[in-house]
């Protein structure tokens, strides 16, 4: 198939080229490699970004399109052996009924309640439903980023959520009884914590039969390799593998029952996706994480017959729909789920004839019934005629994008369709031939005319950050003089600079942290502030005062799991006793501090006791001096921190020790309505190897650690230890 295009001369000159006037060939089977088939009436490689488009009419090219594109997916078939078995199999059917996914993380607050220590699944998914007509399944995601903050591997991490994995199957029997399924994450980058004895595929399996898991998904996999699937099956407990970045192989397409997708291009025409092309049973969940207008994203969606993944909660950076791209997505789901077959449809096909310029129409029919969807790409609306179809006798027209039935006029034994499309809006059409059972659709017409009642157009497509709150510390009784093992602080001006290391997120609005004087969370801050004096302990707490105040105290945390992992029957390790404690929460190191008569450092001040006033980037000076630190542990398993005073010659200008490189510190608490995070400071002598996702070091002063927070049992870890401040009293002048 071939397309040409007439460019004015004036409309831009080419030096290799001549004269701008293209003529464009367009052979499909050469281009049908990447994840999106190619657009009708467009060149790969097209020079110019925005001359000439307007041009574009898939109605010209597009029914050659299709004849070669079925060509090619026939021979596509034949080439990898295809068999499509499992897309028969009624335990994996479910899989083409998943049209709203989400990765979830654990550390949600609407998930998890940490003051009662339950899950709330109910409450999560209640919100869901509300703002956009709920899931049909999710990804439940307990490890990046916080993984590699000590050696627990991706099946530890599943072992350390509240109630282990007997609270994992609960969670997964609560999203069972609101219908919706479950997957669990698969990393096969996880190779430098600790070694699980078994391969990935045996131990995830294990893992998922014992919590009645319906699906895998493959963490950066390009298609899941067989070996899960395979493993899950040896159990008797069969399950969807779903690959985050698409599939590679197209023989993966056979187990591989659903996919997620990304990027794709927002062209003037919509693109079809590949694996859905290959196999319509193929279900896509499409995913756009940082996007904050997402109507491409529908509406590539709607005319693909595919799934979205519903991605909010980014690593514990809050991208929530906009009330508009979540009004689009309640309508489409209400659709997908009523005509969940059709959906599916072997006989789907894209850009049907339009009546309209820059309005797209596909077709899936079945069972009587013909649905077709339509995508206006145009950012003004467009009304009145929009396609016209073959009409047989009997059959009735019903707008289901709307609730109310048609009646098009029939010319020359066509039906001529008629509807308003808003700026870049949506439509669908049933067709229902006589005689076909049409039970429930009056019910259903009526819930999409209530939802219609207000055009899409008319919700907010406003995108804002989440805003913070850092969580307050109360102030400890003055001391005059430092008390035995701290050390004075004076105040003074201090330029508090530093930013966040988190790994993903961009300079985006909403990615770090929101400190007081700031209207909006960011990865950079800058503020010169005036510190009042205070004391600081000159090391971290150790295990053996923390084991005094244990004996003093007699607390007992709620939450018990992975506190103090590293003592024997309660007492610190022979030898251990000058080491910095771990394996504390955050709240199991305010309870110390309560004790002492003291409380943790606000961030601001760890920095100021740590840097003095000249900003310069290690405690001791602007250069790096391994022989100021503990040896940096690359192994799989970690080993004990060294003794608190082991390196005075990595003191700050203040005399304070320890800081950098022996275990991370607790400072400050942020948070927003959907999560709570830690601010880590100092960073540890851990540093697990072959992956680029572990959670980052931040050994320079002017860096961070941002620490998603669940439940203290998870929160634990063997590198985060804390120390101390009291309150001075005011100099005098």
């Amino acid at each position: 198939m071939t397309s040409s295009y007439d460019i004015p001369d004036d409309a831009g000159k080419d030096a290799d080229r001549g004269p701008a006037k293209l003529r464009t060939e367009y052979k499909f089977s050469h281009v049908t490699t990447g994840r999106y088939l190619p657009t009708p009436g467009k060149a790969p490689g097209w020079p110019f970004a925005d001359i000439g488009e307007w041009m574009v009419d898939a109605n010209d090219s597009a029914q050659d399109w299709l004849s070669e594109l079925r060509d090619w997916r026939r021979e596509h078939l034949v080439r990898i052996g295809y068999d499509d078995a499992n897309y028969r199999r009624p335990e994996l059917q479910w899989a083409q009924r998943n049209f709203v996914h989400a990765q979830m993380m654990v550390e949600d607050r609407y998930f998890f309640d940490v003051e009662t220590g339950q899950y709330t699944v109910d409450r999560y998914l209640d919100d869901l439903e509300q703002r956009f007509g709920g899931l049909d399944s999710v990804l439940i995601w307990y490890v990046y980023p916080n993984i590699g903050i000590d050696d627990r591997n991706q099946f530890d991490l599943a072992h350390d959520l509240p109630g282990g994995l007997d609270g994992l199957k609960s969670v997964v029997d609560a999203f069972h009884r609101r219908g919706v399924k479950v997957f669990l994450p698969a990393k096969p980058w996880d190779h430098g914590t600790r070694d699980p004895g078994t391969t990935h595929w045996e131990g995830l399996a294990e893992i998922v039969e014992a919590v009645g898991a319906d699906g895998i998904n493959g963490d950066t996999f390009n298609g899941v390799p067989r070996a899960f699937f395979d493993a899950c099956e040896r159990l008797g407990h069969p399950v969807v593998v779903q690959p985050e970045s698409t599939i590679s192989a197209e023989e993966q397409l056979i187990w591989n029952v659903q996919s997620w997708g990304k990027k794709a291009p927002d062209g003037p025409v919509p693109p079809v996706s590949k694996w859905k092309w290959l196999e319509p049973r193929h279900m896509v969940n499409y995913e756009n994480r940082w996007g904050r207008d997402r109507t491409h994203d529908l509406q590539y969606c709607f005319l693909n017959g595919i799934g979205y993944n519903a991605w909010e909660n980014i690593w514990g950076i809050w991208n929530q729909f906009t009330p508009r791209n979540a009004e689009m997505l309640r309508r489409i789901a209400t659709i997908y789920r009523r005509f969940p077959s059709l959906v599916v449809s072997m006989e789907w096909a894209p850009y049907q004839a339009s009546l309209q310029r820059a309005v797209f129409i596909s077709r899936f029919p079945g069972e009587g019934r013909v649905l077709w969807t339509l995508a206006n790409r145009n950012e003004y609306g467009v009304d009145g005629e929009q396609f016209a179809i073959e009409h047989i006798e009997g059959t009735r027209y019903f707008d289901v994008w709307n609730g109310r039935a048609l009646s098009p006029r029939v010319d020359d034994g066509r039906a001529v369709i008629e509807l308003s499309l808003e700026a870049r809006g949506f439509g669908a059409v049933l067709a229902v031939a006589r005689g076909t059972d049409v039970s429930g659709l009056d019910e259903f017409l009526a819930t999409i005319a209530a939802q219609a009642r207000l055009p899409i157009n008319a919700h907010s497509g406003a995108w804002r950050a989440l805003p913070q709150r850092i969580v307050e510390t109360a102030p400890t009784a003055v001391q005059r003089t430092a008390p035995e093992g701290m050390v004075t602080v004076p105040s003074g001006e201090f330029v508090f600079k530093v930013g966040g290391i988190e790994i993903e997120g961009f300079n985006w609005a909403g990615v770090d942290v929101q400190y007081p004087w700031e209207d909006v969370p960011r990865r950079h801050h800058h503020r010169r502030l005036q510190l009042r004096a205070f004391h600081v302990d000159r090391h971290p707490v150790t295990n053996a005062q923390y084991k005094r105040f244990l004996d003093a105290s007699g607390y007992a945390p709620r939450d018990a799991v992975n506190f103090l992992r590293h003592w024997i029957d309660g007492e610190p390790r022979r030898g251990w006793e000058n080491r910095p404690v771990t394996w504390v929460s955050l709240e199991d190191a305010r309870a110390y501090a309560q004790w002492a008569g003291k409380r943790l450092p606000r961030e601001w001040e760890w920095q100021y006791a740590a840097q003095g006033t000249d900003g310069r980037l290690y405690p001791w000076g602007d250069t790096w001096d391994d022989a100021r630190v503990p040896q940096v542990n690359r192994g799989r398993r970690l080993l004990p921190p060294d003794e608190v005073d082991a390196h005075p010659q990595g003191a700050s200008p203040f005399g304070v020790e320890d800081l950098v490189g022996n275990v991370w510190q607790w400072t400050d608490e942020f948070v927003d309505e959907h999560t709570r995070a830690a601010i880590l400071r100092g960073g540890s002598g851990y540093q697990p190897q072959t992956s680029h996702w572990y959670f980052p070091q931040a050994y320079r002063l002017d860096q961070h650690g941002k620490y998603l927070l669940m439940a203290p049992c998870k929160d634990r870890s063997g590198t985060i230890g804390f120390r101390c401040v009291v309150d001075a009293e005011p100099e005098v002048a």
